[in-house]
């Protein structure tokens, strides 16, 4: 039987165990899929803490790559042998599993199972954020946070890709230099520095148009200071906790800001949004706008592990899990 990580309760990494679970053989529209690399994300931890609901007990995860090993009826998009990569799809912490079809996307020869786990649902996410959510242009100046991490570095490459200037926040000097390989202009550390403050500065007072922020409640006040009038404010993370509540005539009062929290169900949900989203990926993948930095790799085992290393932010780049 296939080995898996499941919690049974929310709470810390050590909720996690690493325990065998029977296969069922896929139903209709479903796929059998050996798992070759796992990607793990920020949401994994909001699952596993409870901050975003999840019924239990619950197998972890919801993006991997593999190699589809048996259809169920019905199934026409993809065949068997084919390398795929999905997204929410949950239980992806796992050896082999079965999948919904209708999630899966056939990979590229040009791209390799380790870097589409790694980039698969941090790259379709930057491609709504910077794509649809607020459209970045030659000519606009943006602020994205946590910049040295695995959605920021995506996500920087790809606005300098777009012809955007590009100012990035990071949370120790180490990470400056990681931010500027990958398309930063202007970097700030902002626990030495106040970030809304060197914004200021580096626009000559003007501020960005939009403010990339998965960080939340330690940036929340600073990122609206870094807004033009009508600027974007897009929340679509919580590393540091939820973003406070607030009266709504304070983004009257900041400049008559804009402010979303895009999420993926939303943006992706549809079979024909995941395939715009995949191709406008794999493009800067293929082209090289866009590199993929695997800063490191855990067997899925350690999950756990992993886990801590995510939340403390030890980590640089992306972190894929290896079955």
């Amino acid at each position: 039987m296939p080995q898996v990580i499941r919690i049974e309760r929310h709470g810390g990494p050590e909720v996690m165990e690493w325990i065998e679970l029977p296969m069922p053989a896929p139903g209709p529209g479903e796929v059998l899929l050996r798992q070759t690399a796992i990607g793990l994300n920020f949401v994994d931890v909001y699952q596993r803490t409870g901050l975003y609901p999840t019924s239990l007990p619950a197998v972890m995860g919801s993006e991997g790559a593999g190699v589809v090993e048996a259809l169920g009826s019905g199934v026409t998009a993809v065949n068997v042998g084919d390398r795929v990569v999905y997204q929410g799809a949950p239980g992806a912490y796992a050896e082999t599993r079965v999948v919904p079809a209708e999630r899966l996307i056939r990979l590229p020869a040009g791209i390799d199972d380790r870097t589409a786990a790694a980039a698969f649902l941090k790259g379709t996410t930057v491609s709504f954020l910077l794509l649809r959510t607020f459209k970045v242009a030659r000519g606009h100046t943006v602020l994205f946070h946590a910049a040295a991490g695995g959605v920021g570095q995506i996500a920087c490459q790809w606005a300098k890709a777009l012809g955007a200037t590009v100012i990035g926040t990071v949370g120790s000097n180490d990470k400056m230099a990681v931010a500027r390989a990958n398309g930063c202009d202007h970097v700030i550390n902002y626990r030495t520095e106040n970030f809304a403050e060197r914004v200021k500065e580096i626009t000559g007072g003007a501020g960005v148009e939009v403010v990339y922020d998965a960080v939340g409640k330690d940036t929340f006040y600073g990122s609206l200071d870094c807004l033009k009038p009508l600027g974007m404010f897009v929340s679509f993370g919580n590393a540091s906790g939820v973003v406070p509540e607030f009266p709504i005539r304070l983004l009257q009062q900041k400049g008559s800001l804009f402010a979303t929290r895009p999420a993926g169900q939303h943006y992706l949900g549809k079979r024909s949004d995941l395939e715009a989203a995949a191709a406008s990926l794999f493009a800067v993948l293929v082209d090289g706008s866009v590199k993929i930095e695997i800063g490191q790799t855990f067997p899925l085992r350690d999950a756990a592990q992993a886990h801590r290393a995510l939340e403390d932010r030890k980590t640089v780049g992306a972190t894929v899990l290896l079955p």
